[in-house]
C-alpha cells in the first residue's frame, strides 16, 4: 500500500449516494480506553483504515486479544502484559500518545517513543504529562522516550494548558478510575471526545458536562465490557460534500450528523453553495456562482483545522480573494506548494496565513500528499482539475478515509490505484 499512487481524471462531475463511514478519531481512543477494562469490548462501524491496523499491532504487542471483520472489531484485554510500547510501532502514529493513560491504570507505568504521524508543525506533548502529573502519574526524567509511572490516579480540579483533543482524551481515561472527583477545564470538545465519554459511560463511567469545555468525573473502581458503535466521521462527511461541490455535482450523503458540522455548513452558505440538510444526510446540488470568503480554524465548535485544506481547495473556484488563517499548526499550509504545480499562485503569507485568489481554472499535474487532510485537498484539486493528476504518497489518505477512492469512483470519478 506504501508505494501505492492515484492516477486521476478531472472533469467528471459527482452523482448519486453515498454513506459516511465511522470515524478514525473516534474509534482510536475508544479502542485504546478499551484496557481500560479486563471485559470484553466490541465496538462496530470501526473505519477499515490504516490506522486501525496499527493500532491492533500495538495491542498484540501488548497481550490483546482482537478480531477485526466487517467494520466489528472485538478486543478482549483481561491481561496487558507490557508496559512499553516497540519504537518502529509508535513512530507510525500520532494516536500512540494515547496508551499513557490506559498503560497507566492497567500496570502502574507507561513508556514510549515519542509518537509519530502526520508532520504539523510541534504538537508537544507536555499538555498530556500535566494532566496526568496532575492525577498523581510522576514522569520520569528521560530525553529519549516518555517514561510515567502511578501508585494509582487521584482525583483532582486541573485546566488543560491547552485544549489539545488527545490530551484531553488521556486526562479523561485517567480520570474515570481514580479516586475521588475530577473536574477538567478548558476541555476539549469535538465529536469524537464526545464519543469517547459517552463510550466510558457505557462501561460503567460517570462523566458529565459532555460537550462543553468543562468535565466533571466521578471515580469508579471498575469499569465492564460494552457494545459501542463508532460515531459518524464528521470529517469524512465534509470531505464527500466538497467533492460533490467542487464538481458541480448533485450527491446524496448519508448517515451524517448535521450539528458536528455547524460552522461548516455556514461557511458553505457564504461560498454559495446549495445544499439541502436533512436528519441524518445532505443533499449538494450545482451551484452556479462561488464566492471568496474569511476562513479561519479554531477549536470546537469553530472550524476545524482537519477540514481546512479540502475547504481550500473548493475556495479555489470561487470568485475574489479569500484569506486563510490556521489557527493550530504551524505546517498545515503545505498543501498549497503542491497546489502551485496545478495553476494556482497562492500568497503564502506565512506559516498560519495565506491569501488565494479565484476562480482558477486547475490543471492536471504530479503531485505529493502532505498528511491526511492534505491528501484529500490533492483528491479534490484533481477532480475539478482539467486532465490527469498523480498523487503519490497517498498512504496518508488511507491511513484517515475508508476507501476514499472507491466511494469517489462510486459517485462517477475517474480515479485509478496504481502501483
Amino acid at each position: 500500500m506504501y508505494s501505492h499512487k492515484f492516477l486521476v481524471e478531472g472533469g467528471q462531475k459527482l452523482s448519486g449516494t453515498v454513506r459516511v463511514g465511522g470515524s478514525k478519531n473516534a474509534a482510536l481512543p475508544i479502542i485504546a480506553a478499551s484496557l481500560l477494562t479486563d471485559q470484553p469490548i466490541t465496538l462496530t462501524n470501526v473505519p477499515d483504515i490504516a490506522d486501525i491496523y496499527t493500532i491492533q499491532h500495538i495491542l498484540h504487542f501488548l497481550g490483546v486479544e482482537t478480531e477485526f471483520t466487517d467494520n466489528t472489531l472485538k478486543i478482549n484485554a483481561r491481561a496487558v502484559a507490557n508496559v512499553e510500547i516497540p519504537h518502529e510501532l509508535v513512530s507510525k502514529m500520532r494516536a500512540s500518545i494515547l496508551f499513557l493513560a490506559p498503560l497507566l491504570a492497567r500496570n502502574g507505568a507507561a513508556r514510549l517513543s515519542f509518537p509519530g504521524g502526520c508532520v504539523l508543525g510541534k504538537r508537544p506533548v507536555d499538555v498530556h504529562l500535566t494532566a496526568l502529573e496532575a492525577l498523581n502519574a510522576e514522569v520520569l526524567e528521560d530525553s529519549e522516550i516518555l517514561h510515567l509511572h502511578t501508585k494509582g490516579f487521584v482525583g483532582a480540579k486541573f485546566t488543560m494548558s491547552e485544549a489539545s483533543v488527545t490530551g484531553t482524551e488521556n486526562a479523561i481515561m485517567a480520570s474515570v478510575l481514580a479516586k475521588g472527583k475530577t473536574t477538567i477545564r478548558l476541555a476539549a470538545s469535538e465529536p469524537h471526545v464526545q464519543d469517547l465519554c459517552e463510550f466510558l459511560n457505557k462501561m460503567g463511567a460517570k462523566i458529565t458536562g459532555i460537550g462543553t469545555h468543562t468535565l466533571r468525573i466521578d471515580g469508579v473502581k471498575k469499569l465492564k465490557g460494552c457494545e459501542h458503535r463508532i460515531t459518524s466521521d464528521y470529517l469524512e462527511a465534509g470531505t464527500l460534500v466538497l467533492a460533490a461541490a467542487i464538481t458541480q455535482g448533485e450527491v446524496d450523503i448519508l448517515d451524517i450528523i448535521p450539528e458536528h458540522l455547524d460552522i461548516f455548513w455556514q461557511k458553505l452558505r457564504e461560498v454559495g453553495v446549495v445544499f439541502e440538510l436533512g436528519k441524518d444526510m445532505v443533499r449538494v446540488l450545482p451551484s452556479k456562482h462561488l464566492r471568496a470568503i474569511r476562513l479561519q480554524t479554531a477549536i470546537f465548535p469553530s472550524f476545524p483545522t482537519d477540514l481546512q485544506a479540502p475547504f481550500t481547495t473548493l475556495l479555489t473556484q470561487a470568485k475574489g480573494t479569500s484569506f486563510i488563517f490556521e489557527t493550530l499548526f504551524d505546517g498545515r499550509l503545505q498543501y498549497l506548494y503542491e497546489l502551485e504545480r496545478m495553476k494556482l499562485k497562492p500568497k503564502i503569507l506565512n506559516p498560519y496565513q495565506a491569501e488565494i485568489t479565484g476562480p482558477v481554472k486547475l490543471k492536471g499535474a504530479f503531485v505529493n500528499s502532505c498528511d491526511i487532510r492534505a491528501g484529500a485537498a490533492m483528491l479534490l484539486a484533481a477532480l475539478a482539475a482539467e486532465g490527469q493528476t498523480e498523487i503519490s504518497n497517498i498512504y496518508y489518505i488511507d491511513r484517515g478515509y475508508e476507501r476514499l477512492d472507491e466511494k469517489l469512483n462510486s459517485l462517477g470519478a475517474k480515479i485509478e490505484r496504481v502501483k
